[in-house]
């Protein structure tokens, strides 16, 4: 069976190269040999009848890293585990929980995972366990879909709780006293997939951990804390932040693999004048169907809903022939029911799908089996995400494929042409900021709520007194001996949100026969996918937005044959509220601070299927949306910009290409994923924004271009999290590094005057605002000895 499967990998490796030199583009190839692995003796403290259970399960001997943590976790160390994707890591807190009940029948354990699924996942494997055990485990999950009439028993019965951080904080420790059982006796807390916990997320969990923390210790205990992780540059680091403990480090990966081929493809370039290459959707449709036809099982992962949407009408077009072929392509994202999550997830296990496209919602370690091939249709805008995704392919004993087909984005070119980079560079700092005021304060409410605070407590590396005096003197809290207690109404936790939006989703109601609900959408996807005359597509089928009813949070849709889909354009404006720091040079200055975010989709596009034409467009007014966060800006001196030797148009259009570049190569600074940071332009003396809209109304003749005489822009860098999690910050610090490496694509793009993979393409026809942009950026790092244009 691997022999045949090392074939196929192999035949598909070779039409990939003949597909290279039919379209005459660049492909680079990376082999990741294979590993037999490496194997130890279960730890001599584990309990003999739990190694027992695992030896009747056919594992003889442990991967060295799944020993190696257990025996730390079994000595009470805290520990993180930080190996790849399907590396066995579950088996070592599973274990451990086992180990302890071994020992103590009352022992529990709590597992966190950062989503319903993954508990969901999470159970079916114990139950597995809990039969060879003879059934006499309470394996228990516990969230909002737990039905009224159990949480009772759970509450008493479940010897290993399986939660999420969200039911933790606002279902669980609010209502400590009910589940004093599992607070007495608990053993472990396990905290799975902790790269997720990072930004604003991590930042809400680590206070959720002290306040988990605090209520153990009300009751007697001090529970040892598992964590496991994709592989990221900071594993120990972010665990240590997340728990405010020493943690242990287990990161040698000891689980064999087979040989592995990493095919990064440019899509060829179709219009040289313009830089433009072909569509990188069409081109993942194109290597997917190569490996399908194969007969690899293949998993797409696209960066978007849309994007993964269209796929599936692809790919279903392409290979759902007949009657016997239906549903062998199918897609995955957020949005879907659980009912339908669940029946795709067991069709890949069960190899009845052949092909799934999904977003990042099977990034995460959901059991979907071992498939043969994984594409990326572009960059994730991460190394620890593209680990994560490439990760999805591969059996043990048989080669395996993974693919990433570039975009036109600046830096996916700059990860295609150096592969090196992706290969070599450590993955993603994991970062979190759990003293953030804003959070701080919240928690500090939920936490007096769960235990009154008494003088002398510690709560964060903020003044907590100062925080409790602050809420007694607006009545939140009560002061009274030398303690802190709360005094409102209601459960504080209710008006906290995890993620720090609002947790409301819109429910999308089908009426094309009657009212059916076919999906959910979060609230901060819903106004760019479900506004009136949107195209949502679901699983390949489209459907048209008749009416939102924003207040109660539906979207009524009906059928639709449309040949084109749609995708919102939206409008940004920043105000500063402080300067943190600012550092003023010859041609610029850098300032850092808090800023206030609004933003607005004000209209959208119809582009065609198969052609991704402009059809049509249409103007909306949605609800604006604001966002109180950090940001790093450059100013550009107005004297400079008149210094320039170009057009007015040419000016205005090179700092917009300006901004989109720093927007791009702002991850490859940070090494932090493209949708952490937001981009906005304003001018720094009228305060007025310059988005596309305008620009694009300003270069076609329709606005007086003489306030660019005064023009002196402001690019903003911000946070796309509340409050921000200092990625502004180490901007400002390394300002002048992000400015030379957009220079350095600018001035190693081979187009002529600007395209997606620099500045962007010109909009007016013989613009020359590549020049422009590469002139600007020689005066802001002051490598001209004068202000001659060079060319």
């Amino acid at each position: 069976m691997d022999g045949n499967k090392n074939l196929q990998v192999e035949q598909a490796l070779k039409d990939l190269f003949q597909l290279r030199n039919d379209v005459e583009t660049e492909l680079r190839l990376i082999r990741l040999e294979p590993f037999s692995g490496e194997f130890v003796d279960f730890p001599p403290r584990l309990a003999p009848e739990i190694a027992a259970i695992y030896k009747r399960r056919g594992i003889e001997r442990l991967f060295s890293h799944q020993a190696e943590a257990l025996d730390n976790v079994l000595q009470g160390r805290h520990t993180v585990v930080a190996t790849p994707t399907a590396s066995g890591k579950t088996l070592i807190y599973n274990a451990a929980a086992l180990d302890a009940l071994q020992r103590d029948p009352q022992a529990k354990s709590l597992y966190l995972f950062p989503t319903k699924a993954l508990s969901q996942d999470q159970l079916a494997e114990l139950f597995d366990l809990n039969k060879a055990l003879g059934d006499r485990l309470g394996l228990y999950t516990y969230d909002g879909d737990t039905p009224t009439s159990m949480r009772q028993a759970i509450r008493k019965q479940a010897q290993i709780v399986i939660t999420n951080p969200y039911m933790l904080h606002s279902g669980i420790l609010p209502h400590h006293t009910k589940w004093a059982s599992l607070f007495e006796n608990l053993k472990y807390v396990v905290i799975d997939e902790l790269h997720y916990y990072t930004g604003v997320f991590g930042s809400h969990v680590a206070n959720v951990m002290r306040r988990l923390k605090r209520v153990c210790a009300f009751y007697g205990t001090k529970p040892v804390f598992i964590m496991s992780s994709a592989t990221i540059a900071n594993p120990a680091e972010l665990a240590a932040k997340l728990i405010e403990e020493e943690v242990a480090l287990v990161d040698r990966n000891g689980a064999p693999r087979g040989a592995k081929f990493l095919v990064f493809f440019n899509p060829p370039v179709v219009n040289r004048q313009l830089g433009i290459r072909r569509s990188y959707v069409s081109m993942t449709r194109e290597i997917a169907g190569i490996l399908l036809k194969h007969g690899l099982q293949v998993i797409t992962f696209a960066n978007s809903r849309l994007i993964t949407e269209i796929l599936v009408k692809y790919l279903k077009n392409d290979f759902e022939k007949t009657v016997r072929d239906r549903d062998t392509v199918r897609g995955y994202r957020g949005g879907y029911l659980p009912k339908l999550r669940r029946e795709i997830e067991k069709g890949l296990r069960d190899g009845k799908i052949r092909a799934v496209v999904a977003t990042n919602a099977l990034e995460l370690g959901i059991d979907i089996g071992s498939l043969d091939a994984a594409v990326l249709a572009s960059y994730p805008g991460s190394i620890s995400s593209t680990w994560q995704r490439l990760g999805r392919a591969g059996r043990r004993g048989s080669q395996s494929l993974g693919v990433l087909v570039a975009s036109s984005m600046p830096i996916d070119q700059y990860i295609v042409s150096h592969p090196e980079y992706f290969s070599g560079q450590a993955p993603e700092v994991g970062r979190i900021n759990a003293d953030n005021l804003t959070l701080l304060v919240d928690h500090v409410k939920c936490a007096a709520f769960e235990l009154p605070f008494a003088k002398g407590d510690r709560f964060g590396a903020e003044n907590l007194e100062e925080i409790l005096a602050y809420l007694a003197e607006h009545g939140v809290l009560l002061a009274k001996d030398g303690k802190w207690f709360w005094t409102e109404e209601g459960y504080p936790a209710d008006a906290v949100s995890l993620n720090r939006v609002t947790s409301d989703n819109f429910v999308v109601v089908d009426r094309t026969a009657g009212e059916r609900v076919i999906a959910e959408v979060g609230f901060s996807d819903a106004l760019e996918t479900l506004h009136p005359k949107a195209i949502y597509i679901l699983e390949g089928e489209q459907y048209v937005v008749e009416e939102l009813d924003y207040e109660n949070r539906k979207a009524f849709l009906t059928r639709s044959n449309a040949d084109y889909y749609t995708d919102s354009i939206t409008y940004t404006k920043i105000k500063v509220l402080d300067i943190f720091d600012e550092t003023r040079k010859k041609n610029m200055n850098f300032s850092y601070g808090d800023v206030h975010v609004f933003s607005q989709v004000v209209g959208f596009k119809k582009l065609k299927f198969f052609t991704m034409e402009n059809v049509g467009a249409g103007e909306l007014q949605l609800p604006q949306q604001e966002m109180h966060t950090t940001g790093f800006w450059l100013t550009v001196k107005n004297e400079v910009l008149q210094s320039l030797d170009f057009s007015n148009e040419e000016k205005i259009e090179a700092v917009a290409g300006i901004a989109y570049l720093m927007k791009q190569i702002s991850p490859v600074i940070l090494l932090c994923d493209m949708r952490d940071v937001g981009v906005a332009i304003e001018d720094n003396l009228t305060k007025d924004p310059l988005h596309p809209g305008a620009l694009k109304g300003m270069l076609r003749g329709q606005v007086d271009m003489a306030f660019a005489d005064r023009f002196e822009p402001n690019i903003f860098i911000f946070d796309k999290y509340p409050g921000g999690v200092g990625f502004s910050e180490t901007l400002y610090e390394k300002g002048s590094v992000l400015l030379a490496k957009a220079l350095e694509v600018i001035e190693n793009c081979p187009c002529p005057s600007g395209c997606p993979s620099c500045v962007s393409p010109a909009i007016r026809a013989g613009g020359n605002h590549k020049a422009a942009a590469r002139f600007l950026l020689k005066l802001l790092l002051e490598r001209l000895d004068n202000r001659r244009q060079s060319g």
